[in-house]
């Protein structure tokens, strides 16, 4: 597999290693192969690594097989794809509730593998989703933009946003949650509250509406632990309705819809934000008593 890509280098002035390492966040061992195989041109030309690299200028850049190995899966169905946002490195696409994000074997066709049938090559995921979650779900086109959408994830620089049908009503109108999440020692299905071992976890619930004995709240994450909504609500009081593992009020799905992804994109600084909305929430809300 040989990999060229090209971008107009949206930063500020620079020279060609500091751009490489940590603006486009280029791992040292592909920095590496792209310097001793002289694989950068800067308009065209071929550089040493001081050299300086202006805002406008087009940079190119050629991947080996070696640089990033090349990972096939199989093939899904493209017509289950519904693109959100699309560009030639990255992809937003509507995931439904029911379906994994990517499967736990080999040969287990989920959301990956169908969105890989869309775009004609194997993508990779950058976030999940949980099985029963709809929404906005990011993937990565090639393994050259994976490790700078992870760090971005890691640095808390791509926003999701989810509504969420609770149960119960929430007395204030923003409520901050920061217990730390953990694995239940008695079902490994499940996460649970744990103060001593647990990891860190952050979530902003704001109040959206209240129905009788239920409320619409909007969540947003900071940290994006396992089950990190659902654990967090249900701890308080609050389970989401149709949660299999949290909570005992039944639905007709789980009540938890990812409708916002926003973040900077890397390559062109461009501010991008997706918003979706999900018809079978919609139709449980509608059955609900304000």
């Amino acid at each position: 597999m040989t990999l060229h890509v090209e971008i107009i280098n949206p930063y500020p002035a620079t020279t060609v290693k500091e751009l490489l390492e940590t603006k486009l966040l280029i791992p040292r061992k592909i920095r590496h192969f792209l310097r001793t195989k002289k694989h950068v041109l800067i308009n065209g030309e071929t550089i040493n690594w001081q050299s300086p690299v202006k805002e406008g200028d087009r940079i190119s850049l050629t991947f080996d097989t070696e640089d990033y190995p090349n990972k096939t899966i199989p093939m899904g169905d493209a017509n289950l794809v519904k693109p959100l946002y699309e560009d030639s490195h990255l992809i937003v696409v509507n995931k439904p509730e029911g379906m994994k994000t990517h499967g736990n074997k080999p040969t287990e066709i989920a959301l990956l593998n169908h969105v890989s049938a869309y775009c004609g090559q194997t993508c990779y995921v950058v976030h999940r989703l949980d099985m029963e979650t709809s929404g906005a779900v990011l993937f990565a086109k090639n393994p050259f933009i994976l490790p700078i959408l992870n760090r971005l994830l890691e640095d808390k620089m791509i926003q999701r946003q989810y509504w969420a049908l609770t149960e119960g009503k929430f007395q204030t109108k923003k409520t901050v949650y920061k217990d730390k999440i953990g694995r239940d020692r008695h079902d490994r299905r499940k996460r649970v509250v744990d103060p001593r071992k647990g990891q860190s976890a952050y979530t902003t619930v704001t109040r959206l509406k209240t129905f009788e004995g239920a409320s619409l709240v909007n969540c947003q994450l900071k940290t994006g632990r396992t089950h990190q909504i659902r654990v967090h609500l249900s701890h308080h009081g609050h389970a989401i309705l149709g949660d299999p593992l949290y909570s005992h009020q039944p639905a007709s799905r789980l009540m938890l819809h990812a409708h916002s992804l926003s973040f900077t994109h890397p390559l062109t600084l461009e501010k991008v934000t997706v918003k979706v909305k999900s018809e079978s929430f919609e139709q449980v809300l509608r059955n609900h008593k304000s």
